[in-house]
């Protein structure tokens, strides 16, 4: 529709897979797979309940007739009671016991369980492929020696694979959170109005372990190992907070990693991927803009915002449940979901397609490099007798000067040069210029690029290798 808002969370972010876990359709079938399962469990644990029923519940599982409920929720202004109306119509057998003892968290609460825990499976294929494309990054370049930066100011060497295993431990971090919370997971179960599971004692005459059996086959029919023990009519709303508060810390990650890329590129450094015809800036033809990056942190900031509508809904349920969550909900855990999903995209894309321009970042290297230096030459010039407090007060005042005539007159560092020309430092200009090997200021970082590659990712790659192989699609 042309004539009516249309998020762009579903038109130019998210993936077509996660659009449907969202849909109408994936919800109102899983909502008839909900009234199957509940059925087909009392029908087993013995109330009258037909297999005829249950098959003719189970024919029409897929076929939902929308315009019969849509018509009948103006009627009655309940989107539960309307649904089992319009499946009643598609199965006259079973109308009675549709929906028999439930409430209508049953199937709205557990179904959306269900939908997150599936999405939350999405995302985490992501994030595998996305520390995988940065992995074979790292093992890439992880000897390119590089300015590391404290405070923005340039500091001492790493190099750009051992850069890039920062972003991947963040990564790593996110998925152990994000696994956590999935094996976490509960269903609603079969509780009730008020979570007691009053109206399942009336119908299997108080006999507790049926009622808690009825619970346990319905859980497992819809393939979890459990459900929460006690609740109120809703599973509590600190599960909501707990998975968006997963998303907000993933995207923390991405967000991080953009402003990363964006420095870079302004730094001429690295840059993300730019298409032949891409255009970076209607008046300015020349530029290459960063807008894969802009629009991750965009997002991002989107999604953690986001994590505090859960949270502020959990703090504010009143006793056994409260209507005040289900606006809130529809519209902020959908669409946290539709756009971590479209930030991912964006970091697969960005992550497997970077450009390294290694003669840019040599260059700036070799422009800081002769002040970081100056460390090694003092103590290499005290091994020979040389003064350290004099050696000291030499390097301070070349230092100065050289840092003055590149920043008040654009020339380029001669510092080496002038503590060459210094006869007090006792060193030939062979060994000033060895002590200046760019890798001989990079420390453990390819030693470490290697271990924590070897020892923390490649084992969840191997774990995860059924998962790799996922492309991105870029819509805009």
């Amino acid at each position: 529709m042309r004539d009516a808002y249309s998020t762009p969370l579903n038109k130019r972010y998210s993936s077509k897979e996660m659009t449907y876990l969202f849909s109408e359709e994936k919800k109102f079938t899983t909502w008839r797979k909900l009234w199957v399962a509940l059925a087909e469990s009392e029908m087993e644990l013995g109330l009258g309940i037909t297999q005829e029923q249950v098959d003719e519940l189970k024919a029409h599982i897929s076929d939902v007739n929308y315009e019969d409920a849509e018509k009948r929720e103006k009627e009655v202004r309940h989107d539960v009671m309307s649904h089992v109306f319009a499946y009643g119509l598609q199965c006259p057998k079973a109308k009675g016991i549709i929906h028999l003892g439930a409430t209508s968290c049953y199937v709205g609460d557990n179904t959306d369980i269900i939908i997150m825990r599936e999405a939350l499976f999405h995302i985490r294929k992501k994030l595998i492929n996305v520390i995988n494309a940065l992995a074979q990054f790292a093992y890439e370049y992880k000897d390119l020696p590089t300015l590391g930066f404290t405070h923005f100011q340039p500091a001492q060497l790493t190099t750009v694979g051992k850069r890039a295993c920062l972003w991947i431990q963040d990564l790593v971090i996110d998925l152990e959170n994000l696994d956590f919370t999935i094996n976490s997971l509960k269903l609603l179960g079969v509780k009730g109005t008020t979570g007691t599971q009053a109206s399942f004692m009336e119908l299997f005459d108080d006999n507790e372990e049926l009622v808690k059996k009825l619970d346990q086959l319905v859980v497992e029919k819809m393939g979890f190992k459990g459900s929460y023990l006690v609740t109120g009519q809703t599973y509590s709303r600190k599960v909501d907070s707990i998975i968006l508060n997963t998303l907000s810390e993933i995207a923390q990650s991405a967000y991080k990693f953009s402003n990363d890329m964006r420095l870079l590129q302004n730094m001429k450094e690295m840059e993300e991927p730019f298409e032949k015809h891409q255009i970076g800036s209607s008046a300015m033809a020349y530029k290459r803009n960063p807008m894969r990056s802009e629009r991750m942190g965009s997002l991002a900031r989107y999604i953690i915002i986001d994590a505090l509508n859960p949270a502020i809904t959990a703090a504010t349920q009143w006793f056994e449940r409260t209507l005040d969550d289900s606006a809130n909900k529809r519209i902020a855990i959908p669409e946290a979901f539709l756009a971590l999903d479209g930030v991912l995209e964006l970091y697969l894309n960005i992550s497997s397609n970077m450009v390294v321009y290694d003669k840019v970042i040599t260059a700036h290297v070799n422009k800081e490099l002769p002040f970081m230096a100056t460390e090694n030459i003092i103590m290499e010039a005290v091994k020979r007798g040389g003064d350290r407090q004099e050696l000291h007060e030499r390097i301070r005042v070349h230092s100065m000067e050289a840092a003055r005539m590149v920043k008040q007159e654009g020339l380029e560092n001669d510092l080496i040069e002038r503590i060459i020309s210094d006869s007090f430092f006792k060193m030939s200009t062979d060994e000033i210029l060895n002590s200046i090997d760019p890798k001989k200021y990079i420390g453990r970082a390819p030693g470490q690029v290697v271990d924590f590659l070897e020892t923390q990712v490649n084992p969840i790659l191997k774990e995860n290798a059924e998962l790799l192989g996922e492309d991105a699609e870029i819509n805009v």
